[in-house]
């Protein structure tokens, strides 16, 4: 049992900590290490300025990704690597990122530019393409009010070439083995005199600590709770994170059912999910930054119980349910059934969710996701959307339609199903259809839709779906 956070900061240094279980790492950073080349900008994972590049060891290599400071906490960085932009060059030597950046003037005032060299530097050492999409994707949660962006993505082309060394690849191997060394000394569980923090490693230490502490908050890829620290300035006396349950960590096929532990982060079930459809990784891609995704998880996702969380419409439609774990075993409960009101769910004390298990269409199953936003890349839905029915011949059968946005709570439309149900496959179906909207939902007013646009975007995410499943209407996922 490791009673301090410990951790790797910038090559082979260790560092132990006992802090205070909801200090981020930004906060460490800048005020305890006096690290200012990470910066503060929104403190909530939006502006990227605070990004740093982490480091896990699966299967004896490097795992490299992005993540945000902000609000990322101290006890997540147990048993990883931290660098930060301070840790990048090599004596006088600048970064292959670095020197690009400067060769190709793409810094201006400089406030927001440590952040967009740490996310390429992931990109770097994850060995990421460097084709304009991949480049976009990698700094789609980097903001710059005074560059411009042409600059910074010539940068990355030239600096994520084919020649990616730099002076972490020579300390890779003493790394990983550091880093199994920490791994060795057992699960985390540290505590000062006003916060405790633990992590367990097995799904029964879990279910253990649960029933043992029942006010603590459970922590998986915090890029919600994060922003009760930050924004809300709520402190956190007990957190149990639940990322070093490495049963919880696993995405397995079995049968005809894609299994994704609770744990998993969106960057790791993204290709699995989009291998469902297309559109999947295209919403997935467009739910936060790289940042966020490396961070966030499906399980955190569905317990946070967002009325606008962008995957449960996806779930829903696909025939979802969720394994709950508890000291007295297991339940599963369809996802229908999980969401019980507004950030409610039907998680008892001492209850976590352990997996989820999603139903794989059928070779004759037309399934699509549509997400309304203000901005196409890392923007909260208006309304997000997802169906999934049977083609029987020219008729429908077996519909699900899940909407996010248009309720307290991501819900079936079960009118509009009915409408569709054995149906003919014809626009004047889907018109009936979108119809019947109006008595499965009534959307509210609020700051990023008009109930009436709501609704009207949703029966014209109907239509659109029958153009799509008829060809009609001929797009590219994208």
């Amino acid at each position: 049992m490791s009673a301090n956070i410990r951790f790797l900061l910038n090559g082979l240094e260790e560092v132990s900590v006992a802090g205070p279980a909801d200090q981020t790492v930004l906060q460490w950073l800048r005020l305890n290490r006096r690290l200012t080349g990470t910066k503060e900008g929104c403190a909530e994972g939006d502006c990227g300025a605070c990004t740093i590049a982490i480091a896990d060891v699966r299967e004896n290599a490097l795992v490299w990704s992005p993540a945000n400071a902000c609000i990322m906490l101290m006890g997540q960085l147990h048993g990883r690597l931290l660098v930060t932009v301070e840790g990048l060059a090599d004596g006088e030597t600048l970064h292959p990122v670095q020197s690009t950046m400067v060769t190709q003037h793409a810094s201006q005032c400089g406030y927001c530019t440590p952040g967009f060299v740490m996310s390429l530097f992931a990109g770097f050492r994850a060995a990421q393409t460097s084709t304009t999409d991949a480049i976009h994707d990698m700094i789609a949660g980097n903001l710059c009010r005074c560059t411009g962006y042409r600059p910074i993505v010539a940068a990355a082309q030239e600096a994520l070439g084919p020649l990616r060394d730099d002076r972490f690849s020579e300390m890779e191997a003493g790394i990983a083995a550091r880093l199994r060394s920490i791994e060795a000394h057992g699960a985390l569980s540290s505590a000062t005199p006003d916060s405790k923090f633990s992590s367990p490693r097995t799904r029964a230490d879990l279910a253990s600590a649960l029933m043992g502490d029942p006010s603590a908050r459970i922590l998986a890829g915090c890029t919600d709770l994060g922003l009760d620290v930050t924004k809300r300035r709520q402190r956190q006396p007990s957190l149990i994170s639940i990322n070093a349950v490495r049963e919880l960590q696993q995405i397995e096929t079995c049968g005809d059912a894609l299994i994704i532990g609770a744990a998993v982060t969106y960057a790791q079930a993204l290709p699995h999910l989009a291998a469902i459809d297309a559109s999947i990784g295209v919403l997935l891609r467009r739910l936060g930054s790289a940042q966020i995704r490396a961070l966030g998880t499906m399980g955190g996702n569905l317990a946070n119980a967002s009325p606008i969380g962008d995957t449960p419409p996806i779930l829903m439609a696909l025939g979802a349910s969720v394994i709950l774990g508890s000291v007295k075993g297991e339940r599963k409960i369809p996802l229908d059934d999980f969401f019980t009101g507004y950030r409610r769910t039907a998680l008892k004390q001492g209850e976590f969710i352990d997996r989820v298990i999603i139903p794989l269409p059928g070779a004759d199953t037309f399934m699509r996701v549509d997400k309304i936003s203000r901005r196409f890349d890392q923007d909260i839905s208006a309304v997000c959307g997802a169906i999934a029915f049977q083609r029987e011949g020219e008729f429908i059968a077996s519909p699900r339609i899940a909407f996010g946005g248009m309720a307290a709570t991501p819900a079936r439309a079960r009118f509009a199903e009915a409408a569709l149900d054995g149906a003919p496959l014809t626009q004047a179906t889907f018109d009936a259809a979108a119809l019947a909207l109006a008595q499965d939902f009534a959307p509210i007013d609020d700051f990023r839709a008009s109930a009436a646009y709501r609704m009207r975007v949703a029966q014209n995410l109907l239509r659109r779906w029958f153009l799509i499943a008829t060809g009609a209407l001929l797009e590219a996922a994208e």
